[in-house]
């Protein structure tokens, strides 16, 4: 892929944290259930710097949510369902908030969706509705296994309006979990996510996130691990069109040894305004020794006025580690790759969309599910209609 400059700027003030303070660590990343104790972000700190907080519609600042959104599964033998208060005990076991918006939407939600899956069930649907447009909304969903559940479950966001909310993830010892989570809100839409994922003893995290609607989308995802053996891959896709502004943020944090991460992020993006933000952190704490880990986010960027953000990061506090390492790359289009097709007898609108086809099916690849993979694909043929490419 050839690499273009400027297209994903280190800018300064990479390590501040709340107000001018200098973020030395991301282990001293501020976490609250409640929303008071967060200042109204002025846009100047890490956590905030990339995304337009103009487009949040006051998310970010005093929020009153009038609305919850409509949940709805779709499981089999094996499931447990609950509607439950915020009083649950269980609810908080997959992680803190980090931030103002996550912590808002904590504070405001009344009622929270628990799925707990056991042994080997059928894959569950959670749906996860907006509340209309010119509504705003607080929502919260944990899903929740039993120790060696196998299970794969598919959360999909969609409908119209605004939307902040807590996904609480838990896995208990031995289990295994493939999830994907889908992003395919209308064009009005504003979403600010917050995934926790407390991955147990020998627990195994398969996910897959993919965003593709909204007028804005961020989601920040953590990754904690409560004992020895803990494995988790995160893989997520991205196709923003003009105008529209994509936005991924990941913390995995090691805490305890003999662990494994890998994450892999890829983005595409086409039309003016068109906007990617990555950030990837991983902290390896000095518990944590014989951690393996790796992320590697890539962008393709289709045309001109579309601009690709990405920051990887790695903190070591030990030395006693398998191995660990992180990569980013953005660029356009190959001309090699391009020339070789044509070369072929492709015209070169087909070789343009066999190269996306290319550049993602490594993430739609990893979706087990036969018809959720061939929609995403149709998604993504859909998208790359708009500017004819």
């Amino acid at each position: 892929m050839t690499e273009v400059a400027g297209l994903a700027p280190e800018l300064e003030g990479a390590k501040e944290g709340m107000g001018s303070k200098p973020l030395a660590s991301a282990s001293e990343r501020f976490t609250s259930y409640d929303v008071a104790a967060f200042e109204v972000p002025s846009g100047r700190e890490e956590n905030w710097r990339f995304t337009p907080q103009r487009r949040l519609r006051g998310l970010h600042q005093t929020t009153t949510f009038e609305a919850k959104p409509t949940v709805a599964v779709a499981g089999a033998a094996g499931v447990t369902v609950e509607t439950v208060g915020r009083d649950d005990a269980r609810i908080g076991e997959g992680g803190v908030p980090a931030d103002r918006v996550a912590a808002a939407a904590w504070s405001a939600f009344t009622e929270a969706t628990v799925v707990t899956l056991d042994g080997t069930p059928e894959p569950v649907t959670v749906t996860v509705t907006g509340p209309g447009e010119g509504a705003t909304a607080a929502g919260h969903v944990q899903i929740r296994t039993t120790p060696h559940t196998v299970a794969t479950v598919v959360v999909e966001n969609s409908g119209s309006g605004t939307l902040a909310d807590n996904l609480e993830v838990v896995l208990a010892d031995g289990s295994t979990l493939h999830l994907v989570v889908t992003e395919e809100w209308a064009d009005d839409a504003v979403h600010a996510g917050a995934h926790h994922f407390s991955i147990g003893r020998d627990a195994t995290l398969r996910g897959v996130a993919v965003q593709l609607g909204g007028d804005l989308v961020r989601i920040v995802s953590t990754v904690n691990y409560r004992g020895p053996g803990g494995d988790a891959e995160l893989l997520g896709l991205g196709y923003a069109d003009a105008n529209q502004h994509l936005e991924q943020r990941l913390l995995v944090d090691h805490g305890v040894p003999h662990c494994r991460s890998n994450v892999l992020y890829k983005n595409a993006l086409q039309g003016n305004g068109a906007h990617t933000v990555w950030i990837g952190d991983v902290l390896i704490r000095a518990a944590a020794e014989n951690t393996e880990t790796f992320e590697f986010n890539r962008n393709l960027v289709l045309t001109t006025g579309a601009r690709a953000d990405s920051v990887p990061n790695l903190e070591i506090e030990t030395g006693e580690i398998v191995s660990a390492g992180h990569a980013s790359a953005t660029g356009r289009f190959d001309d090699e790759q391009l020339f070789y097709l044509q070369s072929r007898g492709i015209p070169e609108d087909a070789a343009r969309r066999l190269v996306v086809r290319g550049f993602f099916g490594e993430i739609l690849s990893k979706i087990t599910l036969p018809e959720l993979r061939e929609r995403l694909e149709a998604a993504v043929e859909a998208e790359l209609a708009v500017t004819g490419i």
